[in-house]
């Protein structure tokens, strides 16, 4: 299993609250930066600005383009992704502590699900 964001890109990920049952982290990051691996629980991913990224995973790549203000869901997954686009990358991810009854069946999905 990758890193924790927050160790693996400490430059981009903070922890913005953090109790028993859920992390908040705060994610920004400038057109060209890539991240280094990493691993997100089941989280909700709400966008502060629009941005367009390619995510990474298993040999696999996918392009997302999200407008500000999107929430979608993010099943665990180990990433490493890339600003593709002209604009600076800003979300908060909302990780769930608590594994979901269905968790080893979303693991193969790269990225955040389509509403």
């Amino acid at each position: 299993m990758a890193e924790d964001p927050v160790q693996s890109n400490p430059g981009n990920y903070r922890v913005v609250l953090e109790n028993d049952r859920v992390r908040v982290l705060e994610y920004t990051d400038e057109p060209g930066h890539t991240s280094v691996e990493h691993h997100h629980p089941d989280s909700v991913m709400i966008t502060a600005s629009s941005f367009r990224r390619r995510l990474h995973a298993r040999g696999a790549s996918m392009e997302v383009d999200l407008p500000d203000g999107a929430v979608r869901w993010l099943p665990a997954q180990d990433h490493h992704g890339e600003n593709i686009g002209d604009t600076p990358t800003h979300a908060y991810f909302i990780e769930l502590k608590e594994t979901g009854p269905q968790a080893e069946e979303t693991i193969d999905q790269l990225g955040p699900s389509v509403p």
